[in-house]
């Protein structure tokens, strides 16, 4: 009887642990989550839970786009001033006396503007990639400042606010039991999911990523090829800067800064590999949330921000550190 009883729960249990292998992340996200649940008295309130997937969203729609870029073996450090330029973009535009008698349409335009901006940055960050064959992390860090410094001259150092208020009013929306800017995040993160499982351009996103040379000879375009996710990721780094502004209700020059730093954590602590060739969308979800969730805990126990930067430095290189020697006990196995 009790071989009877227990057979029918091996496979389940043997499929659970097989995923979280896959995905070891959400090993850790379920221990932070369970930790501040007991930890903090407010933790499982439904408003602080809203709050993590709002603040966790900004990262998050940046980590979707950041994730293509690093399976294919790139980088881009300059997500965070596309971030500012977008938002600050459009919260100026729709303030233009062009659009006075626009009412609530105004958004319309000064909302393309803020997304163009952000898929112009990231074509003219691929085309130098593709063209010179200068590394990406140089060729975005030069972005980085320079488009950091564009964001302050347009703004002549000045924090732009909105005056129509449905644009702030849309930050603090909700659909259902859920905040808007969650539901954007995840309706985003399905479709890039959907995007590298489920298609050409995901495959052979794995495949610049995995061997370069070997995609060239396979017949893949890898210059356009990689242009294109460089383009994605500048607009979802823009659709970011419109988002973060729209909780504002403004904009600053300094928006975003430091957020390609925390971007690039969830991603690799999610599974992607720097090296490029590895990676996916569940992992890097897992990295967003328990970024979110360690940040949110530790506030609500009143612990310095300072320490979650130092917990989180600690996981990344440990996990660096980890795999690492997984691939080296790889490599030695394949020799042997």
């Amino acid at each position: 009887m009790a071989q009877v009883l227990s057979t029918p729960t091996a496979p389940r249990l043997s499929g659970a642990f097989r995923w979280l292998l896959r995905h070891p992340i959400w090993g850790f996200v379920a221990v932070v989550f369970i930790f501040f649940s007991f930890a903090t008295a407010h933790f499982f309130d439904v408003q602080n839970l809203q709050n993590v997937l709002v603040q966790t969203s900004t990262i998050g729609l940046i980590a979707l786009g950041m994730t293509l870029v690093m399976i294919n073996g790139n980088i881009d450090l300059s997500v965070g001033a596309t971030l500012a330029l977008a938002a600050s973009l459009t919260v100026d535009i729709m303030g233009w006396p062009v659009f006075a008698d626009w009412g609530n349409w105004q958004l319309l335009p000064a909302v393309l503007a803020g997304l163009a901006a952000g898929v112009a940055i990231g074509a003219l960050n691929g085309i130098i990639v593709w063209k010179t064959g200068v590394d990406a992390f140089i060729v975005t860090l030069g972005a980085m400042l320079g488009v950091r410094g564009l964001v302050f001259v347009y703004t002549e150092e000045q924090s732009f606010y909105a005056m129509n208020f449905a644009y702030s009013d849309f930050g603090a929306s909700s659909i259902g039991p859920l905040p808007t800017l969650a539901v954007i995040f995840i309706v985003c993160a399905i479709a890039i999911h959907l995007l590298l499982s489920q298609t050409v351009h995901g495959r052979n996103t794995y495949a610049v990523g995995g061997n370069r040379e070997a995609a060239v000879n396979a017949g893949i375009r890898v210059g356009p090829h990689m242009v294109v996710n460089f383009m994605i990721v500048g607009f979802f780094a823009a659709l970011a800067g419109i988002t973060l502004s729209t909780q504002m209700g403004a904009s600053t020059p300094n928006l975003g800064r430091d957020y390609e730093l925390w971007v690039i954590t969830a991603v690799v602590l999610g599974g992607t590999k720097l090296t490029g060739g590895a990676g996916n969308i569940i992992g890097t979800l897992g990295g967003v949330l328990a970024i979110g969730i360690l940040r949110n805990g530790m506030n609500l126990m009143q612990v310095p921000a300072f320490y979650v930067l130092v917990i989180l430095g600690t996981i990344l290189i440990a996990v660096l550190f980890l795999d690492k020697q997984l691939n080296r006990k790889g490599e030695e196995e394949l020799r042997l």
